[in-house]
């Protein structure tokens, strides 16, 4: 008899903790994040949009990126396509306690995929990653982004090819929630 009147006491408490959790003001607000991915809040549940620096008039370059809560806060999830799907990608981006630092995994739809890391420095994020797979010569590629006062995102690349460091792609996103990233 006792036991029945401790999985009454278990039961009970379990719907009290329910009950008492659904009112919560993470439910009321904004969702949960891990703390160590709170510095990129201010780029969630957004879709940028960015022409690329070197695009042409007669043929322009443009990037989709939309970036996302994901797995319950644990990540940030971004997806992004370049001109409706020639090319795009996905990014999780996770703390890695380990490592101390945010590291991610951006799988592309060409034939390699990166493995990285990203630091918050004076107002930039700045990621250093190591590529893997056939990507034209390209071993590394590091990059600084800087969401700038006037709201638009503004990313600067280079790549380490055959053992030099040469400049890569260059890109403002400014936010635009009617585009989509596209993948055929």
């Amino acid at each position: 008899m006792r036991s029945d009147l401790m999985e009454k006491f278990r039961l009970k408490l379990a719907l009290a903790v329910l009950f008492a959790a659904s009112l919560s003001p993470l439910h009321a607000g904004e969702a949960s994040l891990d703390p160590h991915l709170e510095v990129l809040r201010p780029l969630l549940e957004k879709t940028w949009k960015g022409q690329f620096k070197d695009s042409k008039p007669d043929k322009p370059m443009f990037d989709v990126a939309r970036w996302e809560r994901a797995l319950n806060g644990k990540a940030v999830r971004i997806l992004h396509s370049v001109n409706d799907g020639i090319y795009g990608g996905e990014t999780i981006l996770t703390w890695d306690e380990a490592k101390q630092s945010l590291v991610y995994h951006y799988f592309t739809t060409a034939s390699h995929n990166t493995t990285g890391t990203m630091s918050a420095k004076d107002g930039k994020f700045v990621t250093d990653e190591v590529v893997t797979g056939s990507a034209g010569g390209v071993t590394e590629v590091r990059a600084t982004s800087e969401l700038l006062p006037d709201g638009t995102l503004h990313l600067k690349a280079e790549y380490l090819k055959n053992g030099e460091w040469t400049p890569g792609h260059e890109v403002t996103y400014k936010e635009d929630a009617s585009a989509k990233v596209v993948f055929k």
